[in-house]
């Protein structure tokens, strides 16, 4: 791992600094101090040249004033709280209304705005990791309780970027994580994304109405947003939800489980998905300013549970830490 270097300072005069992982063959992660931001993730083709796979900023001061989540933690809940507010052991508790009517990534400054504590390791088989950690204060962006979350970032000798997350609090309250970066595998300056190929291993979707807002519904996938089958993006945008995306149910089973596989024909550069975490949110950069650039495939729980918890329990609560793990294989085809 390199040493740190200063990134900016952000407004607040909090200094922001940069880490880079790197693994014997020569891919290298760099993360931020600032929302766990994976700024660039440099990874070999199928003729082993080189390229940044996922879309980010070269200065703080894009970070502090765009909003793409690019790379970034998202919490303390990742996704769309419905109206901003839910009810839990009896008590309900207003959030921050930043998206429409919603309540979206864990608010107006969530854990992506916040500069992290950093710590390097380097894991028994010698992989370089960071570990990230930060205390969320009881009632930030509306949420109870004081909760202790740790994220460490690890880039494996075969070209792996594993994200394990570990939580505890003091008090019950709804927790779920996502690692919201934009892939192109063809590489962040390539253009479109239409000509990738995605597989998802869901055959169940929430539905969500005009403005993402989620319906509390579970449903069987439709030939718009099935991707059981590989599917070529450029074919499959155009009759997606909103041209956006929809939150998948992943299959039930405990440990890490293949959930998506990403390819791209002209690189070679595949990834390959596997979590512990219920749901996957496809989300096909509609809203980008170059739409379709880059593509995010964010494990993640069912984000309106706390009003609708037989669709998934996030509930975080004293004694019960929270993990998680997500891991991004990186490999080429011929």
């Amino acid at each position: 791992m390199s040493s740190p270097r200063f990134f900016g300072s952000l407004p607040t005069g909090e200094s922001v600094h940069a880490y880079t992982l790197t693994n014997p063959s020569g891919a290298t992660v760099t993360i931020l101090t600032l929302g766990g931001i994976v700024t660039s993730l440099r990874l070999p083709d199928r003729h082993g040249a080189f390229a940044d796979v996922v879309l980010g900023f070269d200065n703080i001061a894009a970070y502090v004033t765009n909003l793409p989540y690019f790379g970034a933690i998202a919490g303390r809940v990742a996704g769309r709280i419905t109206a901003g507010r839910f009810t839990l052991d009896g008590v309900t508790y207003p959030l921050a209304i930043n998206n429409g009517r919603n309540h979206l990534h864990g608010g107006v400054r969530g854990f992506d705005k916040h500069v992290w504590s950093a710590t390097p390791v380097t894991r028994p088989d010698g992989a370089d990791s960071l570990l990230l950690s930060r205390l969320s204060p009881d009632d930030e962006e509306g949420y109870p309780g004081n909760v202790s979350v740790s994220v460490t970032y690890t880039l494996t000798a075969d070209n792996a970027l594993v994200i394990d997350s570990e939580a505890s609090t003091d008090r019950a309250t709804p927790l779920s994580l996502t690692h919201h970066s934009y892939f192109n595998l063809s590489g962040h300056d390539a253009g479109s994304v239409a000509d990738h190929t995605l597989q998802i291993n869901a055959d169940a979707f929430a539905p969500a109405d005009a403005t993402m807002t989620l319906l509390g519904l579970r449903e069987p996938v439709t030939p718009a947003n099935d991707f059981r089958q590989p599917r070529r993006l450029g074919d499959a945008i155009p009759h997606l939800h909103q041209r956006h995306g929809d939150l998948y149910f992943l299959p039930a089973a405990s440990g890490l489980r293949e959930v998506a596989r990403l390819s791209d024909p002209a690189s070679g550069r595949v990834i390959t998905v596997r979590t512990t975490e219920s749901c996957l949110q496809l989300y096909v950069g509609t809203a980008l300013s170059n739409p379709h650039t880059g593509l995010c495939l964010e494990c993640e729980g069912y984000p309106d549970g706390p009003n609708t918890p037989a669709l998934g329990d996030i509930i975080l609560r004293p004694g019960h830490p929270q993990r998680h793990t997500t891991r991004y294989a990186f490999t080429t085809a011929p």
